[in-house]
């Protein structure tokens, strides 16, 4: 994700009106703005720390700095205690981190009761995730007492609010089942929702269930457009089930074998399994599925179909590990 676009996602996650900039800051932050956008990291920071004192959109920015290693190490204590300032002074996105050191234990003692003040306040402001970061507290019951309905109550409001992440997260509970009973309609209800919202890993949850028919009637048509939806948008775990779903399609029936295009599919998706998987028992199916792809694929295929892996793993690398927000 671009950095500018990080910080806005951050900050506007909600479109509330608390969001909006002082009057004034944001002409005030523009020089060190656009240093950011433009990679500039010594000069962004020197920027940003000049008016630290009097912007907390700087404060939670030069947190963002520290959190994510722009330019620098990343430095988990130091990210908090600028989120701490910046939350101190309003920033809805800031309350949210704030809330996340506390529960962790980041730079300071854990305290689950402040960290559930700091999400109920982000969350009011407009940033719902952190009431489901508020409703995980609840569930986990580690750092307050459990409360299941009442975590549930939160994310559900998160995700009634059009949070996909609690969406996705409401999906993943109800599907797991533990603490959170297992209802695998509720699952498959949360994972559409989700899906719909461009969710990659709510898109490939949701073409399982349906292929397998949990938590309702089997579609294997809704199926395979949503695991190749997800996998055409790069997300690695959907390929080889795309892959399979092709492989099991009915074949034509004038020639009783699998249509060109079908085959064709097959062979990509596999190829692109093959890729990126290091998993023993997926890389032995994707070995029998490219064994019987290749015995009747026609061998001219085979180099504009390779180009076409390769165009799309290129256009869809694998991602870099995200920076811990505290040390292990």
């Amino acid at each position: 994700m671009r950095i500018a676009a990080f910080i806005a996602a951050a900050l506007l996650a909600a479109q509330a009106p608390a969001q909006a900039l002082p009057q004034g800051q944001d002409k005030v932050l523009e020089p060190a703005q656009q240093a950011l956008a433009a990679g500039n990291y010594t000069l962004a920071y020197r920027e940003f720390a000049r008016h630290a004192d009097s912007a907390p959109l700087a404060q939670f920015t030069l947190g963002l700095f520290e959190r994510q290693g722009w330019g620098r190490p990343a430095n988990p204590v130091a990210a908090c205690a600028w989120f701490d300032k910046a939350a101190q002074r309003g920033v809805p996105a800031a309350q949210q981190f704030l809330g996340d050191c506390l529960a962790r234990g980041t730079g300071r003692a854990v305290d689950g009761q402040a960290a559930l003040q700091w999400y109920r306040k982000a969350g009011a402001a407009g940033i719902h995730d952190a009431l489901c970061a508020a409703g995980d507290l609840y569930i986990a019951g580690t750092i307050v007492p459990r409360d299941v309905r009442q975590g549930l109550a939160l994310c559900t409001a998160a995700a009634q609010a059009e949070s996909p992440s609690a969406m996705l997260w409401l999906a993943d509970h109800y599907r797991e089942g533990g603490a959170v009973p297992q209802n695998l309609a509720l699952a498959r209800y949360w994972y559409d929702q989700a899906a719909q919202r461009h969710q990659h890993a709510a898109q490939f949850q949701l073409g399982v269930m349906l292929g397998e028919g949990q938590g309702g009637d089997a579609d294997p048509a809704r199926a395979l457009f949503w695991l190749e939806h997800a996998a055409r948008e790069g997300y690695a775990p959907a390929y080889l089930p795309t892959a399979i779903l092709y492989a099991n399609a009915k074949p034509d029936p004038d020639t009783g074998a699998l249509t060109p295009d079908n085959l064709a599919r097959i062979y990509m998706w596999n190829s692109a399994a093959k890729a990126r998987t290091t998993d023993p028992a997926q890389r032995a199916e994707i070995a029998r599925i490219e064994t019987v792809v290749l015995a009747v694929m026609p061998a001219q295929w085979k180099p504009e179909l390779d180009r076409k892996v390769a165009d799309h793993l290129a256009r869809y690398p694998l991602p870099q590990p995200a920076q811990p927000l505290h040390p292990n």
